[in-house]
């Protein structure tokens, strides 16, 4: 495995955390993103404890993810999340993730200016933890079709949020791939980017989160990657595979499938 390369827990959405656990060691791969809701299902505090034991047999923990959002049209609900969100940064601190991702909320009826302010309300003391803690924070953008978890469908306009926060940026690639100005967007805002997530798309595929295999469809990985390091990011390269087509080849032949495509393509751009 590349040593830029890491697996998110999404990858095996249908594994438990334990069973992400075994299978990391039985694929021997040593740096992934931890699913937060994986994590509270299991059992927070005894999930807790089994990643900790994972990072000191030489697991690196990149992220944590899948951490909710919030409905940013109802503010009454927002403390039930911002002391989830709390915990997770906790929970980081613990593990020594190097970020949190997480997406915008729901925002109907609000206008897309109204939602930007209103998650400035709803992060104020999350955002405090964050920095008391040093667990850096990530706003990551969706495709269009999920305006049920996010408002924000560009990179460039999750780049500018985070100017606005202070805050960092996951770079979804599935997302953003076919986006105006992609090249002048990451080089203007390399220093947000905190993680880039690869997967593909096949052109003509018309449902959300129906992703495939680095290679197997049709986005130019490679020359977006390119522009990526030429512009000056150090952070890892996080495998996210979602969707039929990865469940029907089965987790444990598409996603060490795509690690293994991943690092071939990195190696050759010298990552």
């Amino acid at each position: 495995m590349h040593s830029r390369a890491c697996v998110s827990a999404i990858s095996t959405f249908g594994l438990a955390l334990d069973e992400d656990l075994t299978f990391w060691d039985r694929h021997h791969i040593h740096t992934v993103g931890v699913s937060v809701a994986k994590l509270e299902r299991f059992g927070w505090d005894r999930g807790t404890e089994l990643i900790s034991a994972a990072v000191g047999r030489g697991l690196r923990v990149a992220n944590l993810i899948g951490l909710g959002p919030f409905d940013l049209a109802n503010p009454r609900s927002w403390p039930k999340q911002q002391e989830r969100l709390v915990r997770s940064i906790e929970t980081a601190a613990t593990v020594g993730a190097e970020c949190l991702v997480f997406t915008t909320g729901r925002f109907a009826p609000l206008s897309w200016e109204a939602a930007a302010d209103n998650l400035d309300h709803a992060l104020t003391p999350v955002l405090q933890a964050s920095k008391a803690r040093h667990v850096p924070f990530a706003i990551e953008h969706t495709n269009s079709l999920r305006v049920d978890v996010g408002f924000v469908h560009t990179l460039k306009d999750a780049i500018d949020l985070a100017d606005r926060f202070d805050i960092g940026v996951c770079m979804e690639l599935n997302a953003c791939w076919a986006e105006r100005g992609l090249e002048a967007t990451i080089r203007a805002g390399i220093d947000r980017i905190r993680l880039v997530q690869v997967s593909d798309f096949k052109v003509g595929t018309v449902a959300s989160s129906q992703r495939l295999v680095p290679g197997d469809g049709d986005i130019p990985i490679e020359r977006i990657l390119r522009v990526v390091l030429d512009a000056g990011y150090t952070g890892v390269f996080d495998v996210e595979l979602i969707g039929d087509a990865i469940v029907a080849e089965g987790y444990d032949r598409a996603v060490p499938r795509a690690v293994d495509h991943l690092g071939s393509l990195l190696e050759r751009i010298g990552a």
